[in-house]
């Protein structure tokens, strides 16, 4: 009985540093990146793509050519 506790004791041990080694390998902005990075971190999140202009804006003020063959990389026409 002793010794399935020591070997479970010792699986224990083990697991929890293969735990620990795998934290190491994680990037953790909070903890990896300078103190000055996370606030920058935050104002990045906050950003977002305008959506001040209606789809039908930005066509009827385009000037691309609606009749024009697709574009395929590598093909010349």
């Amino acid at each position: 009985v002793e010794e399935e506790l020591q070997e479970q004791e010792f699986l224990d041990r083990c697991f929890q540093e293969m735990l620990e080694e795998e934290d190491q390998d994680w990037f953790i902005p909070s903890r990896d990146l300078p103190q000055g990075m996370g606030q920058l971190q935050q104002q990045l999140n906050g950003l977002s793509v305008g959506d001040d202009h209606s789809s039908e804006d930005i066509l009827s003020k385009s000037n691309l050519n609606p009749d024009a063959k697709e574009f395929v990389p590598g093909v010349k026409y």
